[in-house]
């Protein structure tokens, strides 16, 4: 299909940007994995680390979808559209983790890359897969909007929790020895 060839690069190199720092992440989360934990810190693991992964799993996985070799946009289009539901959802979920964990209290930039940013982006890929009907080729820019916000958001979340656990937990774990 041609509108989707001409997207081939594009989820190639944003795919295996979401595969590379997925693993990177597993790395992090291993080296940190020998601080004390309580069981604050396991429910705000799920409120702000889980969805980091979830996001790179989205693109990567959408980037997979996508470099398919559909012979027309209609089926991808019902694919990316669960995808974005299913991401809605899950970002209602994670809103009501981070307000029922209390290791952390979150604070506006952690609202805005953990709840609004990642539910506008799944909005934008289920709005995208209505529009994909009337205007296939809008739609697709969409779609790579809502990869690259992902891909995004979840960088910044992995960078936040990684300064966060190197500058903040490290001086509280220092100040108790």
């Amino acid at each position: 299909m041609t509108a989707l060839a001409a997207w081939q690069n594009f989820y190639v190199i944003v795919g295996s940007s979401a595969g590379a720092l997925i693993g990177l992440q597993f790395v992090v989360l291993s080296l940190i994995s020998n601080r004390p934990i309580t069981g604050n810190d396991a429910d705000a693991g799920h409120a702000f680390a889980t969805p980091t992964i979830v996001h790179f799993g989205a693109v990567l996985g959408l980037s997979g979808v996508l470099s398919a070799p559909w012979d027309a946009i209609g089926t991808v289009a019902v694919l990316w559209g669960l995808g974005g539901l299913s991401g809605g959802v899950y970002a209602v979920i994670v809103t009501r983790r981070m307000r029922a964990q209390t290791a952390y209290k979150p604070e506006f930039e952690d609202w805005l890359f953990h709840v609004v940013l990642p539910f506008a982006a799944y909005a934008t890929l289920a709005a995208s897969a209505y529009v994909a009907r009337f205007h296939p080729y809008e739609a697709l820019f969409g779609v790579g909007a809502a990869a690259l916000l992902l891909l995004f958001i979840g960088i910044h979340n992995a960078w936040d929790a990684v300064t966060y656990h190197v500058f903040v937990r490290t001086k509280a774990t220092d100040s108790r020895l």
